[in-house]
């Protein structure tokens, strides 16, 4: 383990709100260990901020890609950002 530390945000489109989306979301976050965010967007879309090393934010961003059984995931617009040193992931109301 190199001790690295990526950030990568994600706009995922489709159904993808009012499913559960956001509470899915941050039990896998949890589950990887992972810091960040995840908020509905006025487009119908869900932005979601993962922050930990490469590996487990590549594995949250895969179950991004595809979301929660209740979710028909569209597309995964996936961007980097810098590291924020965020302690922990959240749910936005």
């Amino acid at each position: 383990m190199t001790g690295e530390v990526i950030r990568r945000r994600v706009v995922v489109r489709g159904n993808v709100q009012g499913v559960g989306f956001r509470y899915y979301a941050n039990a896998e976050a949890s589950r990887l260990g992972i810091a960040g965010f995840v908020r509905n967007l006025d487009d119908g879309s869900v932005e979601v901020e993962a922050e930990g090393d490469p590996d487990t934010v590549a594995s949250f961003v895969d179950w991004a890609r595809s979301g929660p059984p209740s979710a028909s995931v569209v597309s995964a617009e996936v961007s980097e950002r810098e590291p924020a040193g965020t302690p922990v992931f959240t749910v936005a109301f």
